[in-house]
């Protein structure tokens, strides 16, 4: 099944966060590409330092929610920690999408509900995948440029 997962760091070594995610991601699943890294502007949540974000697609078979849970395990190796909504991290690992599955529960929405809003998961994802799209939402392509415009 297809994936595509955003990651993003803002405290630390940010580079080596995002490469260590990788390597650790490449033992779940089988990586079909990496986006350049981006640098970008927090959304949400308290003053903090911009990010270093990028994008992966890959093939998994793994369910989603175990997936999930793994994406989780390697957070934490990276430091993370949840003590403040939107604040700053060493590393977040969110799952954006998985095939075509529609999933609306408490610990797992898919397609990432807040995609489709954020420059900082399409800009990277239409990077390597031109003719992407989100479930639910249209292509890549077209999402990006409505948001710029």
């Amino acid at each position: 099944m297809k994936v595509v997962i955003a990651l993003g760091s803002n405290m630390g070594d940010t580079n080596s966060h995002l490469h260590h995610a990788i390597d650790e991601l490449e033992k779940i699943i089988a990586i079909k590409a990496v986006s350049s890294f981006y640098k970008t502007a927090p959304v949400g949540g308290p003053e903090q330092e911009d990010y270093l974000n990028a994008v992966v697609i890959g093939e998994c078979d793994m369910d989603p929610l175990d997936l999930l849970v793994a994406m989780q395990e390697i957070e934490t190796m990276a430091g993370r920690t949840r003590e403040i909504h939107w604040g700053p991290r060493t590393l977040d690992l969110d799952l954006i999408s998985y095939g075509d599955h529609e999933i609306h529960e408490p610990h797992l929405e898919l397609p990432h509900p807040r995609a489709h809003e954020r420059a900082f998961v399409l800009e990277p994802w239409l990077e390597i995948d031109p003719d992407g799209v989100l479930i639910g939402h249209g292509s890549i392509a077209e999402l990006l440029a409505g948001l710029k415009r």
